[in-house]
């Protein structure tokens, strides 16, 4: 392997760390395997904390390439709770409003997620990365500072419902979308278009381009794994 002209590593990012903080590790980790005081790393397309799965990470010249991999498909398995929302539509918040569930069925539900498949106007969680003003959205939210994101165009391949509990109310769906989907917003919207709430309770990125959950290294054996590797510094093309 040879980080410096540039790799794809694919690691499965625990739940409740950060995308940044797993970033960091591999970093060092690679860091002290080179005997290097730096090297450049970069990942295609951020997980929130409360997720977990597929975290594509590029090094050295391959960072040049992180918008090409940020354009390539994304899957997901999530969890959701029907008839309640949070102010960040997972579970970092707590409940802020309840909603009733009469009338909710899996056929039901079944056909509202029809019209989420296809070319959507979606409205990113003010609980995220978009920039308001050169500030993060969060970052204003967190100030107790009122906060309105215009809707952006996504794509969603497809919606299927793998689950769902009509005495708890959870339902979970595996989505294929394109970029700049929040799963966390989907939730929210199906929530609304039950006529109910709904917010996030598990959250998995399965896929993201050819990259799969499965075949992806576990942080904590990281270390493990690069010193099974062979490396290469020559800087040659």
């Amino acid at each position: 392997m040879n980080f410096t002209k540039g790799e794809v590593i694919a690691i499965n990012k625990p739940l409740g760390m950060t995308s940044f903080c797993a970033l960091a590790i591999v970093r060092k980790r690679i860091c002290v395997r080179l005997g290097v005081k730096k090297i450049k790393i970069g990942h295609a397309g951020t997980l929130d904390p409360l997720a977990s799965g597929v975290l594509v990470l590029c090094t050295g010249k391959f960072t040049k390439r992180i918008e090409e991999f940020q354009m390539h498909g994304k899957e997901y398995t999530a969890t959701i709770q029907l008839g309640a929302t949070t102010p960040s539509y997972d579970m970092e918040h707590p409940v802020n409003a309840t909603y009733p569930t009469d009338g909710i069925t899996r056929e039901r539900i079944e056909d509202v997620l029809k019209q989420f498949v296809g070319d959507i106007e979606q409205v990113p969680p003010t609980f995220s990365a978009c920039k308001v003003g050169g500030q993060r959205s969060y970052d204003l939210r967190r100030k107790g500072q009122d906060v309105e994101l215009k809707p952006k165009q996504i794509h969603i391949d497809e919606i299927e419902l793998t689950a769902f509990d009509p005495e708890t109310m959870q339902m979970s769906i595996r989505v294929a979308c394109g970029k700049g989907t929040y799963i966390r917003a989907l939730a929210r919207d199906i929530g609304r278009a039950l006529n109910s709430g709904g917010y996030l309770t598990a959250l998995c990125r399965t896929r993201s381009g050819e990259q799969r959950v499965e075949n992806c290294i576990e942080l904590d054996k990281f270390e493990e794994w690069l010193a099974n590797q062979t490396i290469e510094t020559s800087e040659d093309e």
